[in-house]
């Protein structure tokens, strides 16, 4: 039991029905959480990375939702659990920081009282208590005069600072698993680095796991252990950190990766992109789906390719070509150019 995973999400399936169709927006998605773990799950908007975690919070309440699979947190199935059961796991046993804080901050409440609500829906404990505490948790966060600040509204703060105390918030009870949901968005890239420094930190006081929602790769390779590549609702790479900036797979990671630009080789004439946009979820291509952005696709591509482990190393990727393949063609993509300047 020791070696037992914090969270496993297993087969997680999430569509809902539209006048236009099935919109398939979390398609077959598995991964595991160990304790103090973080997992990085990267893709582009719309790839389904925000769904997959509302998902296994059970937030979304959409009567056309339509859920599938299992989300085991400490061997309990919290999709079967009555709603009942669930609030109390939600906020105390796992909590969100949400990706935009001045609409998830209540304008017309301070900071303060949202704290407190929050500390006071999970525990018996007075209002004094609740406001100490609050002050705690903000002066953990970084928040300067935390005693005179707790009774400001959310108005009054900075983006960054909006963001602390949505950290201090889902702090609030102690969870085990932590989820942040692209936390850094739309901040300036000192605060980016603060806040990341800050999850981290946290993570090492309060034990908590972590999953970090991301579009940016940079803040993956920061702050990851293990990472998974989202695209059209699907898990496309999984692996640890190391594995995956290293040893690519999947041709949609190389197209992330080459969007960053490298301080350690040559400038290349221009960093590179990925033609097109993410597909239709109501009509998605047949086989792979990222084939028609692909420029190594070929005619095994109209076959849905399977999340596999092609290395024998945990190292898994859904793309029908092989390793040796991927080898001697990822570079090109990955440093566009390098050819030509070397």
């Amino acid at each position: 039991m020791a070696d037992a995973p914090l969270l496993e999400v297993k087969d997680l399936r999430t569509s809902f029905r539209t006048e236009d169709g099935v919109v398939k927006a979390v398609d077959g998605v598995s991964f595991t959480l160990a304790k103090r773990e973080v997992l990085g799950i990267v893709g582009e908007s719309g790839s389904g990375k925000s769904v997959s975690m509302m998902s296994v919070m059970r937030l979304i309440i959409d009567p056309n939702a339509k859920f599938e699979g299992q989300v085991l947190y400490k061997g309990r199935d919290l999709m079967t659990l009555p709603e009942e059961e669930m609030r109390k796991v939600r906020g105390k046993e796992i909590a969100m920081i949400f990706q935009d804080p001045m609409t998830s901050l209540n304008p017309v409440y301070d900071v303060g009282w949202q704290i407190a609500e929050q500390i006071k829906a999970h525990e018996d404990i007075s209002d004094k208590e609740a406001r100490l505490r609050s002050i705690e948790l903000l002066t953990a966060v970084g928040i300067p005069n935390p005693e005179r600040r707790i009774d400001d509204y959310p108005h009054q703060f900075s983006g960054g600072m909006r963001q602390r105390v949505m950290i201090a918030m889902a702090l609030s009870c102690n969870p085990e698993v932590l989820i942040a949901d692209e936390p850094t968005t739309a901040l300036d890239v000192t605060i980016q680095a603060q806040i990341l420094e800050l999850i981290k930190k946290l993570k090492d006081e309060f034990g908590s796991a972590v999953v970090m929602i991301t579009h940016d790769m940079g803040v993956v390779a920061d702050i990851a252990d293990r990472v998974i590549v989202m695209y059209a609702g699907r898990v496309v790479e999984r692996g640890n950190k190391r594995e995956v900036f290293r040893d690519p797979q999947h041709p949609y990671a190389w197209g992330l990766m080459g969007s960053i630009p490298r301080l350690d080789r040559p400038k290349p004439p221009r960093l590179a992109a990925i033609p097109g946009s993410p597909p239709s979820l109501i009509d998605l291509p047949e086989g792979c789906a990222f084939a028609p952005r692909c420029g190594q696709r070929f005619d095994r591509c109209s076959i849905t390719p399977e999340l596999t482990d092609k290395l024998g190393d945990g190292h898994l990727d859904a793309c029908h070509l092989t390793p040796e393949q991927k080898r001697d063609r990822r570079d090109a993509v990955i440093n566009p150019g390098m050819a030509e300047t070397a």
